[in-house]
């Protein structure tokens, strides 16, 4: 079945992949708009999330948003990263190989 799960929520998918790349673009674009009554800034992410489903780049640009936020919670906020089961942050690659005893 083709879903998104953020959260606790699950957002069902058209089955069609064309359908779901609709979808996204047009929940961006409408996005762009959202200062006005109906729609919202909320949609932006959201297709983006959907697009991420089935576009390569842009999976690869929301791991590494993903990635990102992991570790910021779990350098700024570790008893937080902790609650939310969070892996422990280590540094980055680049901190590891200058330091090797850490």
């Amino acid at each position: 079945m083709n879903e998104i799960r953020i959260g606790k929520w699950r957002i069902r998918l058209p089955r069609n992949r064309l359908g779901r790349i609709f979808v996204g673009i047009l929940l961006v674009i409408l996005g762009f708009f959202g200062f006005l009554p109906v729609l919202g800034f909320w949609m932006i992410p959201l297709g983006l999330a959907i697009l991420s489903y089935d576009i390569p780049a842009v999976r690869k640009l929301r791991r590494m948003f993903v990635v990102w936020s992991y570790r910021f919670v779990a350098r700024r906020f570790p008893s937080l990263a902790e609650k939310l089961g969070l892996p422990k942050d280590n540094g980055t690659a680049r901190e590891r190989n200058r330091n090797p005893g850490r």
